[in-house]
């Protein structure tokens, strides 16, 4: 096999993941929606059959960076990422995935801020916000151009920031898994965590919601802090009334 056909196929091979992993992950969390508070995604099937459309669309973005990223890691070692258990301190795995989330939440913070200026938002974030209100399929449903904003993060991180790949794993985790309970449109998190002291500084879907009702404020991924520093956190949203 060729490098190029060997690139070509490894790049095919990450977006079928992203692609899988999304429908798989989405798809759980549309189907407890379902049992938990049956019909509220009623009437939203063209909605969601958009959402979806927009989010495979956005796992090939996604997937073609990390698809070459992970042909030159095992090719060439051109990432951070070591699968050798011995090779980075202990304590540095929990200082890898609080580093990359921190990292990642301040790109997404202000690019996510710049995309809600006029020309921006027509452009390409608009398209996010045609979801009203948004559902568990939500999470990927992106322009193109904002999808790209968004894909070459990871790849970013795995050049710069040394990381078992544990470590890289728990961090795409918890990026999936938070990226879909933050748009369903109800809060899975005990009320006990999303009002008490952790909850003034992790984002949930009830911080989230405020700002797909309000644009203009609550612009963060994962934590309040870039919120709170700058004025923009106006604190938890109210869902609208389930048909249950």
């Amino acid at each position: 096999m060729t490098a190029l056909s060997a690139i070509l196929f490894s790049a095919l091979a990450m977006t079928l993941i992203v692609g899988v992993r999304y429908l798989l992950v989405s798809g759980a969390f549309a189907w407890g929606t379902a049992r938990r508070h049956p019909g509220l995604y009623r009437g939203l099937g063209p909605q969601m059959r958009r959402e979806i459309g927009w989010s495979l669309a956005s796992a090939a973005i996604y997937g073609v960076p990390a698809g070459i990223l992970a042909w030159g890691w095992r090719a060439h070692g051109w990432t951070r990422v070591t699968a050798d258990p011995h090779a980075l301190p202990l304590w540095w795995w929990p200082v890898s995935v609080l580093l990359c989330l921190a990292a990642h939440d301040t790109w997404f913070y202000w690019t996510h801020r710049w995309m809600h200026r006029p020309k921006a938002f027509r452009a390409m974030h608009a398209v996010h916000h045609a979801s009203r209100p948004p559902t568990a399929w939500a999470a990927m449903s992106f322009h193109p151009w904002e999808a790209v904003t968004g894909a070459v993060v990871i790849p970013v991180l795995v050049l710069i920031v040394p990381m078992h790949w544990t470590a890289l794993a728990a961090v795409l985790t918890i990026m999936t898994v938070m990226g879909v309970t933050n748009h369903m449109g109800w809060e899975i998190f005990p009320r006990a965590l999303v009002e008490g002291p952790a909850g003034g500084w992790l984002i949930t879907a009830s911080h989230h919601q405020h700002h797909h009702t309000n644009y203009r404020c609550n612009y963060g991924l994962y934590f309040r802090v870039w919120d709170r520093l700058c004025g923009t956190d106006k604190g938890l949203g109210r869902f609208p009334a389930r048909p249950d």
